[in-house]
């Protein structure tokens, strides 16, 4: 390790004090206060250990011993997501009464994704157009033979709807597949439910506590939080350093510009549904949204997410299945990414794409990228696979795959609010917001209880 990184030792050494027991006995209010910190420290002890390694494969060794701080952190979130994702909906099913609501909230849910994934393609689509940011590259097109090295083979629609129905719960729960979660969940809440109507209230009663026990559970993790999000950033600036945003500056800036617009589309769609009570939302939501934002990753912020809605007044029989259904279905900032990055490509190799191509483009992206949950590097398989089909070179993604990690930071953020505007405004369409949020009684003595969000 470099001297300048010995001489960070006394900084780390205090942490492990005063300060480190401050930030694990944190209040609830002032987690996103801390993670806000967190993340100017990560990147100004990136920025130093990155000028100060004499190479990149040292900086490398050096990022790895900041990646094992964030790696423990995104394993003890997973090792939250199963039983809280099952706890969560098959309780809320179990509590449905009539059972066209399930269908009736499926169908609205999906209706709001095939939408807000339109939006955000052809948004994608127009800036891209717009901005340019490949045209001035004039790369020359390479050997076919070169390639991002990204698995995309088993990437089509038929694996993704087989890979859909679990073929064994315990398999799809040590996996932490979402989807498949989900489905096993829809007929266990079904079967719940009607052996509830014939008074059996039992198990109902224990999946009930075992929601609650996980949201505190969740809490102790997320008091981990700040340190795992100093690490992410720590990791990624000390590889890539700051030089990287520099020379890429144009092109991220211009994707953020992107999801700036896309916040102000989505938020604005909310407000049609929700209205003044949006920002109220916007509110709730900041802590996870940061939180996806600094370490890349919609898992670490699917617990903060859930709870958040609750306490916006979203009943958890519908938090517990939209947001599920959401993370596989409406990933708006990773939608957005790929249209951008596809057409970024093709700019860059100096290949016209016709109106017409582009809007073939859309529609296979719209179909694709809904088998991306559960791959690895999602989006850049997407694109990936995406390529071929329209003659683009396939080394094309190796533009962009050394800054993926700022993109996936915006996409991620994006896909929790996305998720989060979608979640709400069917809460709202089901007249559920007035109930009162399970997780705020789970939650009790982390902060003050609030009630049930109302329409001003």
């Amino acid at each position: 390790m470099p001297a300048l990184c010995r001489r960070a030792q006394p900084f780390f050494s205090g942490l492990r004090g005063s300060s480190l027991v401050s930030v694990l006995i944190m209040n609830t209010k002032k987690l996103t206060r801390y993670i806000g910190i967190a993340m100017v420290l990560g990147v100004a002890v990136g920025y130093l250990c990155n000028k100060t390694a004499q190479d990149a494969k040292e900086a490398a060794q050096i990022a790895s011993y900041f990646s094992l701080i964030t790696d423990i952190f995104l394993r003890m979130i997973k090792m939250i997501i199963a039983p809280l994702v099952f706890a969560t909906l098959v309780s809320g099913l179990a509590s449905m009464s009539d059972a066209n609501a399930v269908g009736r909230i499926g169908l609205r849910a999906m209706i709001w994704f095939i939408a807000a994934s339109a939006i955000s393609l052809l948004l994608g689509l127009m800036l891209v157009n717009i901005f340019q940011p490949g045209a001035h590259m004039n790369l020359a097109i390479p050997d076919a033979d070169i390639t991002s090295g990204l698995k995309t083979g088993d990437f089509t629609l038929k694996t993704f709807i087989a890979h859909v129905f679990p073929k064994s719960i315990a398999e799809a729960m040590a996996n932490n597949e979402i989807l498949q979660i989900l489905v096993f969940s829809l007929f266990f809440g079904a079967a719940l439910s009607f052996i509830r109507g014939k008074g059996h209230n039992t198990i109902y009663n224990m999946i009930d506590e075992l929601a609650k026990i996980m949201f505190r559970v969740t809490d102790y993790v997320m008091r981990f939080a700040p340190l795992g999000v100093f690490a992410a950033m720590a990791a990624a600036i000390t590889t890539e350093g700051l030089g990287v945003l520099v020379s890429y500056g144009k092109l991220i800036g211009e994707f953020y510009l992107g999801l700036a617009l896309l916040w102000a589309i989505l938020f604005g769609v909310g407000y049609l549904f929700l209205g003044k009570s949006t920002r109220r939302l916007g509110g709730l939501i900041k802590e996870p949204t940061l939180l996806a934002f600094s370490t890349a990753s919609s898992e670490s912020a699917y617990p903060k997410t859930i709870e958040a809605l609750e306490r916006f007044g979203v009943s958890k029989r519908i938090s517990g299945f939209v947001l599920p259904l959401g993370y596989s279905f409406n990933l708006d900032g990773s939608m957005m990414y790929q249209s951008f990055a596809v057409l970024f490509i093709a700019q860059a190799y100096n290949i016209e794409m016709s109106f017409a191509q582009q809007l073939t483009l859309l529609l296979v992206l719209m179909v694709t990228s809904k088998g991306m949950a559960g791959v690895a590097r999602a989006s850049l398989v997407v694109v990936a696979a995406t390529l071929p089909m329209f003659h683009l070179p396939e080394a094309g993604l190796l533009l962009i795959m050394g800054i993926d990690q700022f993109f996936d930071m915006g996409r991620t953020a994006t896909n929790v609010v996305g998720n989060s505007l979608a979640t709400a405004v069917i809460a709202k369409l089901e007249d559920d917001r007035g109930e009162a949020p399970e997780a705020a009684a789970a939650s009790e003595g982390e902060g003050e209880a609030r009630p049930a969000n109302q329409e001003a």
